[in-house]
């Protein structure tokens, strides 16, 4: 359910109408864009915040685009565009928003996200403070959005259950395959002394070897990790039921060939080795 939800929300980053609408509301480059827009539901905080809260991300990527995108736009702006520019990138990829498929897809993830709680979560509850769009194809995005976001805050409470920082998290991700090493400097936009020293730490607590590849022991820890992301998730698919969570499982996934390859979640696409 966390793919089929992921690949549905996940055309926002990608979609050329968004990256439009997002420069006429004022917005430069990808990051700006990307750090406003997720962040813009909870108001225009400052670096630190977006920093605790989205966690992956090196410190010197955020503070090149917070706050100095409040300075271009507003949150009221930004989340306008965001929504237009969805609208339009849904209506280009799928000419039949006004099925049923989509009505019936929208009506079942608003009702797996009326099981999500609120407390913890950031992000989700500055996105579940928003109206639902009446439009179907836009309910649908709507929604997988707040699961999108209610699962990226369990997985952060995840990550420091098990007492990784955000460049600890990233290096041990790698370390297990779940992500490309580029990932650790050209994604995450963390600097060469923090992944070594970041690796250091995971080598003096067991989890990295000297040549920095994954020990038992970091395999088991990220192997909690999803566990745990995994139990806090439950509670809102086990409201949907296993019948209706099906449903919504075939028709995400019909929806899904029509999208282009995540950049996460395909990312072998992207870093063919």
């Amino acid at each position: 359910m966390w793919e089929a939800v992921e690949r549905f929300h996940a055309l926002t980053y990608v979609a050329p109408e968004v990256r439009e609408t997002a420069t006429a509301a004022g917005l430069r480059g990808f990051w700006m864009n990307y750090f406003a827009t997720r962040i813009a539901p909870v108001g225009a905080v400052g670096p630190a915040i977006v920093q605790s809260t989205f966690f992956y991300y090196g410190p010197a990527r955020v503070h090149r685009a917070i706050p100095d995108a409040w300075s271009f736009s507003s949150p009221d702006a930004i989340i306008a565009a965001r929504y237009a520019g969805m609208d339009r990138a849904l209506r280009s990829v799928y000419t039949d928003v006004d099925t049923d498929n989509f009505s019936e897809a929208a009506e079942l993830v608003r009702e797996a996200a009326a099981g999500c709680d609120a407390i913890g979560r950031v992000l989700h509850t500055g996105w579940a403070s928003l109206e639902w769009p009446s439009e179907p194809h836009m309910s649908l995005w709507h929604g997988c959005t707040l699961l999108r976001e209610y699962r990226s805050g369990n997985h952060l409470m995840a990550v420091c259950g098990e007492g990784l920082d955000g460049c600890e998290a990233v290096l041990s991700h790698v370390a297990v395959g779940g992500a490309p090493r580029a990932w650790i400097q050209d994604e995450a936009g963390w600097k060469p002394d923090d992944e070594a020293a970041a690796a250091g730490r995971l080598h003096a607590r067991g989890w990295l070897t000297e040549s920095g590849e994954a020990t038992a022991a970091c395999v088991e820890g990220r192997a909690r990790i999803e566990h745990l992301t995994d139990t806090l998730d439950f509670p809102v698919w086990d409201r949907l039921g296993e019948s209706r969570g099906q449903r919504l499982f075939t028709l995400l996934a019909g929806f899904a060939q029509a999208l282009p390859p995540d950049d996460q979640l395909d990312w072998q696409h992207h870093y063919p080795e």
